[in-house]
């Protein structure tokens, strides 16, 4: 299996990225048999710097990842004109299971990144690569970089190191600083088709075919949320929960009450995550501080700091997580109404939730193509209200009083 095979619809892409690969092969393997300065990389596909975008579920981050294991690719078939990325050999191995010492993939679990792990970032990317390769660097969510952390990223990607590539993944090009994007050879990735999601379901995660046609229909080719409304009947329960929203706003208690369960369930998330990881992670690194068994659990002195600082951070990956669940339903919500007005027009495009087609012509027949496109309207000012931190009980209830009104 070559390193390309979990991106799916982005042939265009591929090609770019295995051309470039090929190029940094060639630039490595004659710098090693120089054994002087670099070769001269003028019209080469390679470059130190490279930013992904594309829309929610298009593969941005998979193929920042498949590009850093084709960068460390070293099968033997590359000097028979075999292409990098061959996804065995043990750079690909490595690099796409996470254990590759030159490649850092960075994630963040927070609403945003900041100035003091950006620095950190830079400083690894003046180390020169261990295998003897390419020391590369993959930021999964530059858009939640802060300014500051972008101006500490900038200098970095002005002036990298001989052997280091930066892989940076946002939704689009205006999420990046545009001192930034400016010195990125860009990427955009398109949303994959719907039949190209469900067959990767079932060749890659073993999905009956029905069940991975329906998650890939109603997710419309987004690839993570598809594989969890496949593998997870929780998430099913939830969606399915949240496509009954438009009929319990008929009056004002109906709003109240839906808005708050809405909330309520992505707060229930937000403790199901921190149930899972916040225990391990404080038992780790009270073990690590050296808090001894038998001492009632007191953390030897000086390191209450570090403490302090985990819970700080556990804090705000719980806001990030009922956020991002909040997303997930206004997304779910979203995709209703739109096949609502799909009815509504006698469009004949593939509805999202067929499931509810029964719900979807209820409310289509009960209201006007313009109501519709102003509920769709009040789902994005209240994602729009999130993201400049209103409280999410007022944000939602703004918007299911609108979706009454719509």
């Amino acid at each position: 299996m070559a390193v390309w095979d979990d991106l799916v619809g982005q042939d265009r892409v591929i090609e770019q990225l295995a051309a470039a690969a090929r190029d940094a092969d060639a630039l490595v393997t004659a710098e090693a048999a120089a054994s002087g300065p670099s070769p001269d990389a003028s019209g080469s596909s390679m470059t130190h710097a490279w930013l992904f975008t594309g829309p929610p579920g298009s593969g941005r981050a998979t193929a920042a990842r498949a590009f850093a294991a084709a960068l460390q690719c070293v099968s033997p078939d590359r000097a028979f004109g075999g292409a990098p990325g061959c996804g065995f050999c043990e750079g690909c191995h490595t690099t796409l299971v996470g254990t590759h010492a030159d490649v850092e993939v960075v994630r963040t679990d927070v609403l945003s990144i900041g100035v003091k792990d950006t620095r950190e970032l830079v400083r690894r990317a003046q180390l020169s690569p261990a295998g003897g390769r390419w020391q590369v660097i993959v930021l999964e969510d530059a858009d939640r970089l802060t300014e500051g952390a972008g101006n500490v990223l900038l200098k970095a990607v002005e002036e990298p190191a001989p052997r280091t590539v930066w892989l940076l993944c946002a939704p689009s090009l205006e999420d990046v600083l545009p001192t930034i994007r400016s010195r990125c050879r860009s990427l955009t990735l398109r949303t994959p088709p719907v039949a190209a999601v469900a067959d990767i379901l079932v060749r890659r995660d073993g999905i009956e075919p029905a069940l991975a046609a329906q998650a890939a229909q109603a997710t419309q080719g987004h690839i993570g949320r598809a594989r969890r409304l496949a593998t997870d009947e929780r998430a099913r329960a939830r969606r399915a929960a949240v496509l009954k929203m438009p009929l319990r706003v008929a009056d004002m208690g109906g709003c109240l009450k839906a808005a708050q369960e809405l909330v309520d369930a992505a707060a229930e998330d937000a403790k199901q995550v921190a149930e899972e990881v916040d225990t391990k992670e404080t038992e780790e690194l009270r073990a690590a501080l050296g808090a001894a068994a038998g001492t009632g659990g007191r953390l030897p002195r000086g390191t209450a700091g570090a403490m302090k600082e985990l819970q700080d951070r556990q804090k705000r990956r719980a806001t990030r997580t009922q956020r991002d669940s909040l997303d997930l339903a206004l997304s779910d919500l979203t995709g209703f109404y739109r096949d609502v007005l799909a009815i509504q027009l006698g469009s004949r495009v593939a509805l999202a939730n067929a499931d509810a087609r029964d719900t979807l012509e209820r409310v289509a027949s009960a209201s006007r193509p313009e109501g519709t496109l102003r509920r769709i309207e009040a789902i994005s000012a209240c994602r729009q209200a999130l993201d400049r931190n209103v409280a999410p009980l007022l944000a939602v209830e703004a918007m299911a009083v609108a979706l009454r009104a719509g």
